[in-house]
Parts: C-alpha cells; sequence; structure tokens
C-alpha cells in the first residue's frame, strides 16, 4: 500500500459536502490538506475546524486555478494527491415549451465540472512530475475525479450536467496512460445518490423516498463513505485509469 503520510494534497469543492468529507479523510490519513473553493467564509472555517488550509479557487478559471497550487505547494511542500469535487448541477431538456436549451447553462455546466476537473489534474499532474518518486514503483502522485452515475444513466433534464461527468469519465484512462511514465495515477469515482447538501434539503419523506430507489444499502449514500473511496484509492497502487461505481447498483430511471 502506498503511503502518502506528510505529502500535500489539495481538494477542490472542499468546503462541502463529498469534497468536505474527503478533506476530512486526508487530514486523518495524515496528509496535509488545502480545501479549494469559489466560499471563502465557509471553506476558511472549514479549513481552520480540520486544520487544512484554504485557497479561495474558481477552478474554471486556469489562473486561479494556478494561484492555488503555488499557495499549496508553499504551504506543504510537493503534491501528491488531488481530489476534484467541485462542480455544479442544474436542469434543462434539450428542448422546453418549445424552445432550446440555454447554451450558456450548458458551456457553464462543462466549464465548471469539465473544464474545471481538467484545469486542476492538468497543472497539478505537472507539479508531481517534477517531484521525487515516494517508492520504488516510481510513484509520485494520484489524481481522483469524480464524475457521477449520470454520465451512464442520464436522466430527463440532465443534458449538460450527464455531459460534463461523461466527459469526466471519458479522459480518466487516457490521463492515466499520458501519466503512467511520470508516475501519477488517474482514478475516477461516480457516484449514486448521495446525501449532499442539495439533497439534505429535502423533505425526510423525499430523501427516504430517493434511498428507496437503491437496492442495498436502500439508503442515500454518506459522504464519509465516498471519502473512504477516495482514501482507498491513494494507498492501492494498482487502481489506476479506471472508473468506479459507487452507487448500491443503482441504475437510474429516465426520471
Amino acid at each position: 500500500m502506498q503511503n502518502w503520510e506528510g505529502g500535500g494534497a489539495i481538494v477542490t469543492g472542499g468546503a462541502s459536502g463529498l469534497g468536505a468529507a474527503t478533506a476530512a479523510r486526508l487530514v486523518a490519513d495524515g496528509m496535509r490538506v488545502t480545501i479549494f473553493d469559489v466560499n471563502e467564509d465557509a471553506g476558511r472555517a472549514y479549513a481552520a475546524q480540520i486544520g487544512a488550509l484554504f485557497a479561495k479557487v474558481d477552478v474554471s478559471d486556469p489562473a486561479s486555478v494556478t494561484s492555488g497550487i503555488d499557495a499549496a505547494e508553499q504551504a506543504f511542500g510537493p503534491l501528491r494527491v488531488l481530489v476534484n469535487c467541485a462542480g455544479i448541477g442544474g436542469a434543462a431538456k434539450t428542448v422546453s415549451r418549445g424552445a432550446p436549451h440555454d447554451p450558456a447553462l450548458f458551456e457553464r455546466t462543462i466549464r465548471v465540472n469539465l473544464m474545471g476537473s481538467f484545469n486542476c489534474a492538468s497543472q497539478v499532474a505537472a507539479r508531481m512530475a517534477a517531484a521525487d518518486p515516494v517508492d520504488g514503483d516510481g510513484a509520485r502522485g494520484v489524481i481522483v475525479n469524480t464524475a457521477s452515475v449520470a454520465a451512464f444513466d442520464g436522466q430527463v433534464g440532465q443534458l449538460a450536467y450527464s455531459a460534463s461527468k461523461g466527459g469526466i469519465v471519458a479522459m480518466t484512462l487516457p490521463m492515466a496512460r499520458d501519466l503512467a511514465d511520470k508516475g501519477v495515477r488517474v482514478c475516477t469515482i461516480a457516484p449514486g445518490l448521495f446525501l449532499t447538501p442539495l439533497l439534505q434539503e429535502l423533505p425526510e419523506d423525499a430523501k427516504r423516498s430517493l434511498g428507496a430507489q437503491v437496492p442495498f444499502p436502500s439508503r442515500l449514500g454518506e459522504s464519509t463513505e465516498y471519502a473512504a473511496m477516495v482514501s482507498h484509492i491513494t494507498q492501492n497502487p494498482m487502481l489506476n485509469g479506471e472508473v468506479i461505481r459507487l452507487d448500491g447498483a443503482i441504475r437510474m430511471a429516465p426520471r
């Protein structure tokens, strides 16, 4: 098992939801974590709570990403782990009431979810590739991206979201192959129905109804379960180029 204890890690979208749980888990694993988020108040408060660093970063802006990476490296040294959790939702049909899908909404979803993951992964990978290896295999780092079961089972109204997450799935293997000679592994997690802040706002009966759609366990996933998968990926050196559905065997219906 690979040990990244003491190494630098970045978690995008780390102020809430899956990202927050992941940041806390990596801190518990002995990593020195920097949280990237656009929510400065929540990000700074949470970083202080778990013993992490906060950097206000817009993942869709390459210059903002560069500044955040610089801050993380200056504080903690070489980066060893990146987890991309930053993302947005949004729902719109291809045609609704005779009107086409708003191209600005589609473009924004792609820019944040797909381009944001690419911006962070490509820039952090370049820093990882320049670092010294940590073991006899030549390992230098691990990148974990976040897709969604919507990449495979997109529902009505999920056109933009599914496209953005499908792009993340599609870039997993070529990115892993690109970085293989540099000792950087790449995996993607595709979560199903998880108890994120968006779902937490739903009434209890609505949450139970959604959870009942999951074959087993018949409930919404916990953010700590996502974080546990991230932790395992970072430690298991043979996990590379893989997309892992973390979904309790759910396959989403059209609506």
